[in-house]
Formats: C-alpha cells, sequence, structure tokens
C-alpha cells in the first residue's frame, strides 16, 4: 500500500482493531475540520426525544412559562459540562472513557465505560421507538403496511453500518444530514407554531419540587452526552483551540435541544400524551399535507443519534475490558438495542423518564472527577494510571451514595428525596461532591 493510500482508507473506515481504541489517535490522521465539533454536538438532538421531553413538561405539572423557565436553566446546566469535557479530545487524542484513565485508572475506568455501554444501548431504544412509529406511518401513506420489528429493524440495520464504519462516517452523517434536518424540523416548528393549540396563556401555581423534577430531566437530557464528547473531538488537531472547541460544542447542543423542547412545549396543547403515537399523530393533522414530510425527517433523525450511540458504545465496551474488534462491539450494542427498543415500545414514556433519570445518577459524579482532573491539576503530573485510583473509588461511593439517597422514579425514591417530597437534587450532589472530593487530594496547576 502507497502512503496516499493508508490516509484514503482511513477516510472512509477507522481503524477496527481493540488496541486502537484504547491509544491516542496517531499525529498524521488529526485532520478533522473544526466546524465538525458543532455538527456532532448539534446532530444528535435532532429528533422527536427532544419533542418528547417538551411535551412531558406539561404532563408533569408545568405551565409554559415555567416550562420555558425548566427548559433554558436545565439545558444550560446539561450542556457545560458536555461541551467542557469536548475540549479534552485534541489534546489526548482518546476517546471520553479513556481519558478518564487519568482520574480513575486502566482498572478504575472499567465500571463507568461498561455503564456507558448500557446506557447506550437504552438510548439506542428510545430514539428508535418513535422513528419506528414514525417510518410506519410514513409507509402506510403509500399503502405498505409495515410491522414494528420490521420498521425498526430497518432503522436498525442502517445505524449498525455507520457505526461499523466508525467515527469518519458517524462525523459526515452529523454533518450533512444534520443540515437537512436542521431545515425540515425548522419548517415543521414554524408550521406547527403557527397552526398548533400552543398553551401559552394558561398559568397556574407550580410547586418547587415539580419543577426541580423538571430541570432534572432537561438537565439530564444534554449531560448524558458527556460521556461521548471526546470521541468527536479527537480527530482535531492537538493544537486546536479549547475555547473554540468548547464555545461550538456549547452552540451545537444549545441549539438544537432548546428550540425543540420548547416546540414540545407549544404542541403539547394538541398532543394527547407524551407518546410517540401521539406526537406523530399530532403532527401529522397540524402539518397537513407537510405531515408526510414530518414523517420522514423524524424517521432519518434517528440515524444521525444511535449511529453516535452505537459507535460510542463500540469505544466503551472496549474500554470496559472486553477484547474483541470494534465492529463485533458495534454489531452487538446494535442488536441489544433493537431488543430492547420492541420490548419498551408499549411503555415509551415511563422506559423514558425512569432510564433517563435512574442512569444520569453515575454520570453525574463520572463528569465531576473527570472535569475536575482536567481543569484543577497540572497535566504533567497526572499521567494515565495503570490500576485502580482514589478517583475510581470516588466515583463509586458517590454514585451508590447519590442513587441510595436521591433518586426519585418510579422504580425507586431514595429517602432524602422522599424528605425533600420528590425533589430530585442528586445530580447535583453527585457532580459537586465527587468533584470537590477528588480536587481537594490533587497536585495543583504549577505556575508558569
Amino acid at each position: 500500500m502507497t502512503q496516499d493510500a493508508a490516509p484514503r482508507a482511513h477516510a472512509i473506515m477507522e481503524e477496527m482493531s481493540a488496541a486502537a481504541v484504547r491509544e491516542p489517535v496517531p499525529q498524521r490522521l488529526k485532520t478533522m475540520k473544526m466546524d465538525r465539533v458543532f455538527w456532532s454536538h448539534f446532530a444528535p438532538n435532532l429528533g422527536p426525544g427532544g419533542w418528547v421531553t417538551g411535551a412531558l413538561l406539561v404532563s408533569m405539572g408545568l405551565d409554559f412559562k415555567t416550562g420555558v423557565a425548566a427548559v433554558l436553566i436545565g439545558n444550560l446546566i446539561g450542556a457545560l459540562p458536555v461541551a467542557l469535557a469536548a475540549a479534552i479530545g485534541p489534546s489526548t487524542g482518546l476517546t471520553q472513557m479513556e481519558a478518564s484513565r487519568r482520574a480513575l485508572g486502566q482498572k478504575g475506568l472499567r465500571l463507568p465505560a461498561f455503564l456507558n455501554w448500557i446506557y447506550c444501548v437504552g438510548w439506542d431504544a428510545v430514539n428508535n421507538v418513535p422513528a419506528a412509529t414514525a417510518l410506519i406511518a410514513l409507509l402506510l401513506t403509500g399503502g405498505v403496511r409495515l410491522p414494528f420489528w420490521l420498521a425498526l429493524g430497518v432503522l436498525a440495520g442502517v445505524q449498525m453500518l455507520a457505526s461499523i464504519y466508525g467515527h469518519h462516517v458517524v462525523q459526515a452523517l452529523q454533518k450533512y444530514l444534520g443540515a437537512f434536518l436542521l431545515f425540515a424540523f425548522g419548517l415543521i416548528g414554524i408550521v406547527f407554531a403557527i397552526r398548533g393549540q400552543a398553551p401559552l396563556s394558561i398559568h397556574h401555581p407550580v410547586s418547587v419540587t415539580t419543577f426541580l423534577l423538571a430541570v432534572g430531566v432537561l438537565v439530564s437530557f444534554n449531560l448524558s452526552w458527556a460521556s461521548y464528547s471526546s470521541d468527536y473531538t479527537r480527530y482535531l488537531p492537538a493544537s486546536s483551540s479549547p475555547t473554540k472547541v468548547v464555545l461550538l460544542a456549547l452552540a451545537g447542543l444549545l441549539a438544537s435541544a432548546i428550540p425543540f423542547q420548547i416546540l414540545g412545549l407549544i404542541s403539547a396543547g394538541s398532543v394527547a400524551d407524551a407518546s410517540p403515537t401521539a406526537v406523530i399523530a399530532s403532527l401529522q393533522h397540524t402539518l397537513g399535507p407537510l405531515g408526510t414530510f414530518a414523517l420522514a425527517a423524524i424517521a432519518l433523525s434517528s440515524i444521525t443519534g444511535n449511529s453516535f450511540n452505537d459507535n460510542t458504545a463500540s469505544y466503551s465496551l472496549i474500554s470496559a475490558g472486553f477484547h474483541i474488534p470494534r465492529v463485533a462491539a458495534a454489531i452487538l450494542t446494535a442488536t441489544l438495542g433493537y431488543g430492547l427498543a420492541v420490548a419498551g415500545a408499549g411503555r415509551y414514556a415511563t422506559f423514558y423518564t425512569d432510564y433517563l433519570m435512574v442512569t444520569m445518577y453515575w454520570i453525574a459524579p463520572w463528569t465531576g472527577i473527570v472535569l475536575a482532573d482536567w481543569y484543577c491539576t497540572d497535566h504533567a503530573l497526572r499521567p494515565a494510571q495503570k490500576g485502580w485510583t482514589r478517583g475510581a473509588t470516588i466515583f463509586t461511593l458517590t454514585s451508590a451514595l447519590t442513587i441510595g439517597l436521591f433518586s426519585t422514579s418510579s422504580l425507586y425514591t431514595g429517602p432524602i428525596a422522599r424528605w425533600l417530597g420528590g425533589a430530585d437534587i442528586g445530580y447535583y450532589v453527585g457532580f459537586f461532591v465527587a468533584a470537590g472530593c477528588y480536587a481537594a487530594g490533587m497536585p495543583r496547576r504549577t505556575s508558569s
């Protein structure tokens, strides 16, 4: 193979070996364009998940005014740590999980990496249920009846193929399909806002507990990307501006999540319940001739989100200690996500909220430790660790305590959460306690 042929091969398919996931990206391959940072944080949020989340706020008891406030506050809190994590990728050349071995150690990162793999499988299901429902409705307009399991299989197959090719194809999908989805959902949103039954004038008292619970759901919507972020910035040149990376990532997250969730809030008056079927039926009714276009956009939106999920999941499973090729990890993830979507489709809203709330309890302390390690300590004094570190112990204990004491869901409510009337503050406690405990015992940056 000639010297020119190797880079061309890498432009299509990412290296398949497990070793390539664990090691930094070689400098000769760090040629990613800066604009991809925006698209890789923007496109995955372009889907019905944000719409359903916005509509869910009304069913939780919020009115329009408090709903908008919750959307703004929750997304900003959730997106900022993700954007800060994105800046780790260019310097280290590592995936987000592998970069955390500086703080957790090679053995210590296995637990959060495995949890992140499980998390990605769940997000596959969350994203694919409404997309498959939309695909079924789209084909039905042409007289074609497709069972749910087959529609879901078509989407899961396309997503799996993209993740098999890896980072470069996934990034291309985020940019080009994301640009189309931006236009499509922007047009849909304008029409829906004009024709929909917007509950803008409805006001009623909202308790602090309800508001905090709603903000917690919205925080989790963006914070969930923290364990993905560097996966899609590690191909940037090491000299890339950290400030620019943070700002582009933050802009991508907020520019997609906030408008979609407010649109969901506006549409709540014409949606029977916060379920994929109800949201899609409302879209078809309100949009009229544009209904078919909307169904196509929703079906396509799952490809950007789940190719992202499947690719990151393949990295995470390898980081968890499974010595398998990246392609095998991607196939396994997509297959399990398919099975979970089929099993959980009938109770989407409950599954969605519980999954978001419960799984986020480990991401918050993990993110706090990773950011404290990167921003509060001297990088030269913190090489990657091989074993189990103090940071891994802090992560494990903080995660267990926040779940046990603070979690709020239909599955389990902790004693402190019950004492607070169901208010969910576990994310904040987990993040700041873990970050504070970790930073307190680390050497500070040396002055230049």
